[in-house]
C-alpha cells in the first residue's frame, strides 16, 4: 500500500505531565486541524480531573476526538480504538493534510501507527471470574494459570500486571489456544505518513511538574470526582493512578495526606514506565516541551522532504 504524501499523522507523546496537551493544541492550531486523543483514560466522560483531560477552552478552540466520549461502564479495548481511529482519520484526511494525535498510552499509539492483532473481545463473565480469583487467591494464581495455558507468553509478560495476565487468560480460555500463538506482531502499512514527536524534560523538572499537577487536581475537585466514582471502583477503567489511592482513603486504610502522597509517587513511577516504553521506539524524535518553534520547524521539514 502506497502512503499518501499529502496525509500526515503527527503523534505527540511522552510521559504524563510533560505538556503534551498544550503542545498538541498549538500544533493543531498552526496546522488548522483536529486532535485525536491517545490517552486510554481520557476516553471516559466521568474521569475528567484525574486524567487531566483538555480544558473546555482547549476543546472549544480545536476539535478533539476520543476524549470524554464514553462511560466508565462501557467496554472498550485497543482493537476497537484502532478501528475507530482509522475510520475517523479517513474523515479528517478528506479535509486536511495533517491530523494530530496526542497521548501517553503507548499501546494505543502503536495500534494506530502499526496495527494490532485482531483478538476476540472480552467475555465479561469470565473477566469477573478471573478478577475474583485475583482477589481471593492473589496475582500468583493468575500467574500459575497462565504458565499452564501459555508458557511462552508467561515468560514474556510483566507478571506484576494483573490486567495483562487476565486479558491473556481470557483469550486462552475462550479460544482454547495460547495467547502467544495469536500474536503476530507484524507491522501494518498505513496509507498515511507518520511523524512521532516525544516530549521530555530533566527528571527533577518532570517530578516537580507531577507534584504541581496533583496539587492542582486536588484543588480542582479530584477528591469529589473520585467519591462519585467510588461505587464503580471495580471497573477496569478505574484501576488508575489518582483514583485507586483515593478509594483506599474512602476505605479508611490510609489518610488523605498519605493518599495524595501515593498519587504523586505512583505517578512518578508511571511516568518512568512510559519513558521506558517510548525510548524503545526509534521513530520518536525528542524535544523539550518549551521548544514549540523547533517542533514546528521539524514537522515542516519532515512533511516537505
Amino acid at each position: 500500500m502506497n502512503k499518501n504524501p499529502l496525509h500526515w499523522l503527527i503523534v505527540i507523546t511522552g510521559p504524563t505531565a510533560a505538556g503534551k496537551t498544550s503542545i498538541a493544541v498549538s500544533i493543531a492550531h498552526h496546522l488548522k486541524t483536529a486532535i485525536i486523543s491517545a490517552d486510554s483514560r481520557q476516553f471516559y466522560s466521568e474521569m475528567c480531573i484525574g486524567t487531566a483531560r483538555p480544558s473546555v477552552d482547549e476543546m472549544d478552540a480545536i476539535p478533539h476526538y476520543f476524549s470524554g466520549n464514553m462511560s466508565v461502564s462501557d467496554y472498550y479495548n485497543v482493537s476497537r480504538y484502532e478501528r475507530n481511529v482509522l475510520n475517523k482519520l479517513d474523515e479528517l484526511f478528506a479535509v486536511s493534510s495533517f491530523v494530530v494525535m496526542a497521548g501517553g498510552s503507548g499501546l494505543y499509539i502503536n495500534a494506530v501507527c502499526h496495527g494490532i492483532d485482531d483478538l476476540p473481545d472480552a467475555d465479561e463473565n469470565l473477566r469477573k471470574t478471573l478478577n475474583q480469583l485475583k482477589h481471593t487467591a492473589g496475582i500468583i494464581a493468575l500467574q500459575h494459570q497462565l504458565l499452564e495455558l501459555d508458557p511462552v507468553y508467561y515468560h514474556q509478560v510483566d507478571l506484576s500486571n494483573p490486567k495483562r495476565l487476565i486479558r491473556a487468560l481470557e483469550i486462552c480460555i475462550n479460544t482454547g489456544l495460547p495467547y502467544s500463538s495469536l500474536r503476530k506482531n507484524k507491522p501494518v502499512e498505513r496509507p498515511f505518513k507518520i511523524v512521532k514527536i516525544g516530549l521530555n524534560l530533566p527528571k527533577e523538572d518532570l517530578h516537580q511538574r507531577i507534584v504541581r499537577r496533583v496539587d492542582t487536581m486536588m484543588q480542582k475537585g479530584l477528591l469529589e470526582e473520585a467519591r462519585r466514582l467510588y461505587p464503580f471502583r471495580e471497573l477496569n477503567a478505574l484501576n488508575t493512578v489518582g483514583y485507586r489511592e483515593l478509594f483506599d482513603y474512602f476505605d479508611g486504610t490510609t489518610t488523605l495526606n498519605e493518599a495524595v502522597g501515593k498519587i504523586k509517587s505512583n505517578t512518578r513511577r508511571y511516568a518512568k514506565r512510559q519513558l521506558t516504553w517510548f525510548k524503545k521506539d526509534k521513530e520518536i524524535t525528542w524535544f523539550h516541551p518549551d521548544d514549540l518553534s523547533l517542533i514546528l520547524d521539524f514537522i515542516h521539514d519532515k512533511s516537505t522532504t
